[in-house]
């Protein structure tokens, strides 16, 4: 199992999501800049954070920005609190013999302080704080410590944690209590997500019930992920969805709609346990029905099973799922019930 682990700060251990709207929302009005809510801010805010800014307020020195967000965060009226089952995981870290650091891009001043208010200080042999490009300095982390990224993993919320850790040569662990949606996650290919820490340790914990690495070896990252005793088949079904769309290889036969019928079963990629019945959990079916409809709406086709292929990739690109099964059904040939293609991918 990991014998290393690198937490981000905001959004997998402490939740500061409120504070950091309110903020943002602050500089942005400062600029008469229409303020965002939670799910726009979710949708579009990234790391480096200057690249988030540099989008919405493109000739504005970073300095000038960081001096009004501070101030305003500060004065947020939203509380910071510790993330449920954080303090769990790192008492189980510490209870393991496992090693836990800290790299966030978060203010070092706002990060100390929040870190001795919450007593975790004493949790992490070291933390590296207000770092924009975490990719800077992740093989310095690592050759400073001597951390085996065979043996390391970097848990966080946000793409530019996975990508951080791919840039390591180390495992990523994606958590959906934070700053990006589990289908903006799901683009970058963590190689596992989670809903919650909770889930986690769980997972942790089976594995270390399961894996017995001799003295002299141990198993690479990528065994340890694969060979978690998960639930892989926590599924979810659609049938039948009605799509609209101009589809035929006779030019005559596209040029009407058609309507077809699709039927998908999604495989989970982190399975139902630990949902805490929390819809940013797990797949929204709701928006994966809109999403096929739109492709199939979105050009003519000749063939089913382009359409076929095409709502595979879409689906295992922007969704956190391990498996896809999809079924279309064509209503064309007078003395069929239909015709119909069928084709199963996985991640």
């Amino acid at each position: 199992m990991f014998r290393n682990i690198i937490f981000d700060w905001s959004g997998t251990l402490v939740d500061d999501l409120g504070p950091v709207i309110e903020a943002t929302n602050a500089v942005l009005g400062n600029y008469n800049i229409a303020p965002l809510d939670r799910e726009e801010f979710r949708r579009l805010f990234r790391l480096p954070y200057r690249e988030f800014y540099s989008d919405l307020l493109p000739h504005v020195p970073l300095e000038d920005l960081e001096a009004l967000f501070r101030p305003a965060f500060d004065a947020a009226i939203t509380p910071v609190t510790v993330l449920p089952h954080a303090r769990e995981k790192l008492e189980w870290c510490a209870a393991c013999g496992i090693r836990t650091f800290v790299l966030t891009s978060m203010d070092t001043t706002a990060f100390e302080r929040q870190m001795d208010n919450f007593g975790l200080r004493h949790r992490f042999e070291a933390t590296y704080s207000g770092v924009s490009d975490k990719r800077e300095i992740i093989h310095q982390i690592l050759e400073n410590h001597g951390l085996n990224p065979d043996e390391t993993a970097f848990v966080g919320d946000m793409t530019h944690d996975v990508e951080t850790a791919r840039h390591g040569g180390i495992s990523s662990i994606a958590v959906l209590t934070g700053y990006n949606h589990a289908e903006i996650l799901a683009r970058v290919r963590p190689d596992l997500t989670v809903p919650n820490l909770g889930t986690l340790r769980v997972l942790f914990e089976r594995s270390a019930h399961t894996l017995r690495p001799t003295a002299t070896t141990t198993p690479p990252s990528s065994h340890f992920l694969t060979d978690f005793p998960m639930n892989t088949q926590d599924t979810i079904e659609i049938h039948r969805l009605r799509v609209h769309t101009h589809i035929g290889v006779p030019d005559e036969e596209r040029a009407e709609s058609q309507t077809l019928l699709v039927t998908v079963r999604l495989t989970s990629s982190q399975g139902f346990i630990g949902l805490s019945d929390d819809i940013s959990s797990t797949v929204d079916y709701h928006a994966v029905s809109l999403a096929i409809q739109e492709l199939a709406a979105s050009k003519p086709r000749h063939l089913i099973e382009t359409l076929a292929l095409e709502t595979a990739d879409m689906l295992l690109d922007n969704y956190p799922l391990k498996s896809v099964s999809i079924t279309i059904e064509k209503h064309i040939l007078p003395d069929a019930a239909c015709v119909a293609v069928h084709l199963v991918r996985e991640r």
